[in-house]
């Protein structure tokens, strides 16, 4: 069996109430009880003002999150995955916000010296790690060749003077290896 009170408000407080209850609860106990509970739960006070906190914080996560974005965009452009040293730049060495400092990434803003540095290391960091990746990946593919290559050799005895090393391979397959060396020299090599 249900049982009610009575609590005595200002009639502009209680319609306020019931409109507020109709919108979002079945019932006012259910409204009220809700209420209660998210103040009791998260250890907060009803007369705590937020305004300029959580905005603060709001501005922040927007910040952050834009900063992310941009090396997000930039990894998936030039194919580079995050590293340790971006993911420091982005969260320890970013700009400090100065007092009435404009929020970074904004358009249509005066530009800023401090972040522009900031992106200027992030986006050097990015070049940084993607030319290591790609140096990483032609040295195990040369290594992966040059063992496939060094598998095909076999030591020949001969019974007249000396043992000797044969390639056992096709002479197609050793000129298209050879080419293609040749290519990847010259395309790395230093023009000048």
């Amino acid at each position: 069996m249900k049982t009610f009170s009575n609590i005595r408000f200002k009639k502009d407080t209680a319609q306020k109430f019931q409109t507020f209850s109709r919108r979002s609860f079945k019932t006012h106990t259910e409204a009220l009880q809700t209420m209660l509970d998210f103040f009791i739960y998260n250890e907060i006070s009803p007369k705590e003002s937020f305004g300029p906190n959580v905005r603060t914080i709001s501005n922040l996560i927007k910040k952050r999150f834009n900063a992310m974005v941009a090396i997000m965009k930039n990894m998936e452009k030039n194919g580079v995955l995050p590293t340790k040293t971006m993911m420091e730049l982005l969260f320890e060495n970013s700009p400090h916000k100065k007092s009435r400092q404009v929020p970074l990434l904004m358009e249509g803003r005066k530009s800023d010296p401090e972040r522009d540095m900031f992106f200027k290391k992030v986006e050097e960091a990015i070049r940084v790690e993607k030319e290591n990746t790609n140096l990483k990946c032609d040295l195990r593919q040369n290594r992966e060749e040059f063992i496939a290559l060094l598998n095909k050799v076999q030591l020949v005895k001969s019974n007249f003077g000396k043992s000797r090393l044969q390639l056992d391979m096709a002479p197609e397959d050793f000129e298209r290896l050879k080419t293609k060396k040749e290519k990847e020299f010259v395309k790395e090599s230093p023009v000048g």
